[in-house]
C-alpha cells in the first residue's frame, strides 16, 4: 500500500523579520510595547532575513533538481511568503512545481491581548496572564483573544491530513513560524507535552533553520516520516549569513 506520507518533508523558520528588530530593541531598552507599525501578518523580512532566506534557497538549489521541493505550503504571513519566494528565486525549488500557496492553518500562533508586549509589558500590564501562564504552562496557556499551543496543533491536524490526502509520495516543503515547527514535531513524532517542551527548553528555533523528514516505508503498515535533522543552521552559515533566533512574538516568561 502506498503511504500517506510526502516522501520528504522540511519545514522552515522565516528569515529574521522587522518585528524581530524591533522586539530586540524594545527589550534592549526596557519598554513594555513593541513599536511595529503594520499589523503582524504584513510584517516584512529584515535586511538580513532576506540575505538568510536567498541562502537557504542556494542550500536548496545544490541539490539535483529531482530532489528539490516540489510543493511549497506557507503561512500566509508576509514574512514566510517572502522567504518561499526568495527560495525560489535562489533556484531552491523544482522547475515543475505542482503547488505553491499559503495556507492559513500555518499562521503565527495568535497572542490576543499579549500582542506586540514585551515580557516586561506584559507582567506590568497583564500580571494575572504571567501567573496563570506560569501556573497552567504555556502548552495550554490561552491568553484572552489568543490561542494556547493545543489551538495550534489543532489546525495544524488539518493541514496535515491535507497534505496525506493530496501530497503523499511528494517533496514538500513548509516555511512558517517557530511555534508551528514546534507543534509540527509534536504531531509527527507523536509528543507528549513533557517531551516538547523539553525541546523548547533548548533554544528558539533559528530563522531559516531547516526541520527535515524522509519516508520510512518500513516504519508501520503506513510508513512514517522520520526526523533527520532539526534546527539545522548550517546553510546560513555556509553562505556567511548571521544566525539569529529572537522570538518572534512577545511572550511571558519560559
Amino acid at each position: 500500500m502506498p503511504s500517506r506520507w510526502p516522501a520528504r518533508l522540511w519545514i522552515v523558520r522565516h528569515g529574521e523579520s522587522a518585528g524581530n528588530v524591533a522586539r530586540e530593541q524594545a527589550t534592549a531598552s526596557g519598554l513594555a510595547r513593541i513599536d511595529i507599525g503594520a499589523r503582524d501578518v504584513d510584517v516584512p523580512l529584515s535586511a538580513l532575513g532576506e540575505t538568510q532566506s536567498t541562502a537557504l534557497g542556494r542550500w536548496f538549489a545544490a541539490m539535483p533538481e529531482s530532489e528539490r521541493p516540489e510543493v511549497v505550503l506557507t503561512s500566509p504571513y508576509l514574512r514566510a511568503r517572502e522567504t518561499a519566494r526568495r527560495i525560489g528565486e535562489a533556484g531552491g525549488l523544482a522547475v515543475d512545481l505542482l503547488h505553491h500557496r499559503p495556507d492559513e492553518r500555518l499562521r503565527e500562533r495568535e497572542f490576543g491581548v499579549l500582542d506586540r508586549l514585551t515580557t516586561a509589558g506584559i507582567r506590568e500590564l497583564h500580571p494575572e496572564q504571567a501567573e496563570l501562564r506560569q501556573a497552567i504552562g504555556k502548552f495550554y496557556h490561552r491568553p484572552p483573544g489568543g490561542e494556547s499551543w493545543c489551538d495550534v496543533i489543532l489546525r495544524l491536524r488539518s493541514a496535515l491530513d491535507t497534505i496525506s490526502l493530496h501530497f503523499a509520495g511528494r517533496r514538500v516543503l513548509i516555511v512558517g513560524h517557530q511555534v508551528v515547527v514546534f507543534c509540527l514535531r509534536y504531531l509527527l513524532e507523536d509528543l507528549t507535552e513533557a517531551e516538547l517542551m523539553a525541546i523548547d527548553r533548548q533554544g528558539d528555533v533559528v530563522n531559516c533553520g531547516v526541520t527535515e523528514y524522509v519516508l520510512d516505508p518500513q516504519a508501520g503498515p503506513d510508513g512514517a516520516l522520520k526526523l533527520i535533522r532539526f534546527n539545522f543552521a548550517a546553510p546560513l552559515q555556509q553562505a556567511g549569513a548571521p544566525v539569529t533566533s529572537a522570538p518572534d512574538r512577545p511572550v511571558a516568561a519560559r
